[in-house]
Protein backbone atom coordinates (compact mmCIF):
# COMPACT_ATOMS: atom_id res chain seq x y z
CA UNK A 1 0.00 0.00 0.00
CA UNK A 2 0.56 3.49 -1.38
CA UNK A 3 -0.21 6.16 1.40
CA UNK A 4 -0.82 10.35 0.67
CA UNK A 5 -0.62 12.81 2.71
CA UNK A 6 -3.67 14.94 2.59
CA UNK A 7 -1.32 17.64 1.92
CA UNK A 8 0.00 15.65 -1.02
CA UNK A 9 -3.32 14.61 -2.20
CA UNK A 10 -4.37 18.09 -2.02
CA UNK A 11 -1.35 19.40 -4.05
CA UNK A 12 -2.23 16.88 -6.41
CA UNK A 13 -5.65 17.63 -7.00
CA UNK A 14 -4.92 21.08 -7.49
CA UNK A 15 -2.06 19.65 -11.03
CA UNK A 16 -5.20 17.28 -11.73
CA UNK A 17 -7.38 20.46 -12.11
CA UNK A 18 -4.95 22.37 -14.01
CA UNK A 19 -3.97 19.94 -16.31
CA UNK A 20 -4.23 20.44 -20.09
CA UNK A 21 -5.48 16.97 -20.53
CA UNK A 22 -7.83 14.57 -18.94
CA UNK A 23 -5.79 12.75 -16.16
CA UNK A 24 -6.73 9.70 -14.24
CA UNK A 25 -4.12 9.23 -11.69
CA UNK A 26 -0.56 9.51 -10.63
CA UNK A 27 2.10 7.22 -11.59
CA UNK A 28 4.78 6.40 -9.06
CA UNK A 29 8.06 4.34 -10.16
CA UNK A 30 11.80 4.06 -9.12
CA UNK A 31 14.58 3.96 -11.72
CA UNK A 32 18.24 3.02 -11.09
CA UNK A 33 20.07 6.48 -10.56
CA UNK A 34 20.34 9.32 -8.31
CA UNK A 35 22.77 9.88 -5.91
CA UNK A 36 22.16 6.63 -3.32
CA UNK A 37 21.63 4.04 -6.34
CA UNK A 38 17.37 4.38 -7.04
CA UNK A 39 15.60 7.33 -7.36
CA UNK A 40 11.83 8.17 -7.72
CA UNK A 41 9.80 9.48 -10.38
CA UNK A 42 6.27 10.08 -10.47
CA UNK A 43 4.15 12.06 -13.01
CA UNK A 44 0.75 12.53 -13.66
CA UNK A 45 -0.63 9.90 -16.69
CA UNK A 46 -4.24 9.94 -18.65
CA UNK A 47 -4.20 5.93 -17.92
CA UNK A 48 -2.33 3.44 -16.36
CA UNK A 49 -1.17 0.40 -17.67
CA UNK A 50 -2.58 -2.83 -17.44
CA UNK A 51 -0.07 -5.01 -15.16
CA UNK A 52 0.34 -2.12 -12.88
CA UNK A 53 -0.66 -2.57 -9.39
CA UNK A 54 -3.66 0.46 -8.68
CA UNK A 55 -4.04 1.91 -5.02
CA UNK A 56 -5.94 4.57 -4.00
CA UNK A 57 -5.50 7.69 -1.21
CA UNK A 58 -6.73 10.96 -0.05
CA UNK A 59 -9.15 10.64 -3.52
CA UNK A 60 -5.71 9.91 -6.23
CA UNK A 61 -5.51 6.93 -8.06
CA UNK A 62 -1.78 5.75 -7.81
CA UNK A 63 -0.72 3.66 -10.79
CA UNK A 64 2.69 1.63 -9.75
CA UNK A 65 4.68 -1.08 -12.13
CA UNK A 66 5.30 -4.59 -11.21
CA UNK A 67 9.18 -3.84 -10.74
CA UNK A 68 8.95 -0.41 -8.35
CA UNK A 69 6.34 -2.20 -6.22
CA UNK A 70 8.73 -4.26 -4.35
CA UNK A 71 10.84 -0.87 -3.45
CA UNK A 72 7.43 1.37 -2.45
CA UNK A 73 5.49 -0.53 -0.44
CA UNK A 74 4.38 1.39 2.93
CA UNK A 75 5.97 4.24 1.34
CA UNK A 76 3.73 7.97 2.34
CA UNK A 77 4.14 10.43 -0.03
CA UNK A 78 4.08 14.11 1.51
CA UNK A 79 4.11 17.79 -0.06
CA UNK A 80 6.14 20.19 1.96
CA UNK A 81 6.76 23.91 1.60
CA UNK A 82 9.71 25.66 3.60
CA UNK A 83 12.06 28.55 2.48
CA UNK A 84 14.10 26.20 -0.09
CA UNK A 85 11.36 25.71 -1.97
CA UNK A 86 8.29 23.02 -2.21
CA UNK A 87 7.97 19.62 -3.22
CA UNK A 88 7.02 15.94 -2.97
CA UNK A 89 8.82 13.70 0.00
CA UNK A 90 9.52 10.20 0.79
CA UNK A 91 9.06 8.11 3.90
CA UNK A 92 10.15 4.96 2.17
CA UNK A 93 10.16 2.26 4.85
CA UNK A 94 12.35 -0.29 1.93
CA UNK A 95 15.15 2.63 1.81
CA UNK A 96 17.95 1.29 4.07
CA UNK A 97 19.06 4.90 3.28
CA UNK A 98 18.79 7.90 1.38
CA UNK A 99 20.10 11.20 -0.29
CA UNK A 100 20.07 14.42 1.36
CA UNK A 101 18.08 15.61 -1.22
CA UNK A 102 15.34 13.34 -0.35
CA UNK A 103 14.38 12.16 -4.33
CA UNK A 104 16.71 9.16 -4.31
CA UNK A 105 17.42 5.87 -2.04
CA UNK A 106 19.52 2.78 -1.61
Amino acid sequence: MIHLTETAASALRQAIEGAEHPVEGLRLMVEVGGCAGFKYMMGLVASGEPEDAVFESGGIRLFVDEESLPHLAGTTVDFVSSLEGAGFTFDNPQAAWSCACGKSFG
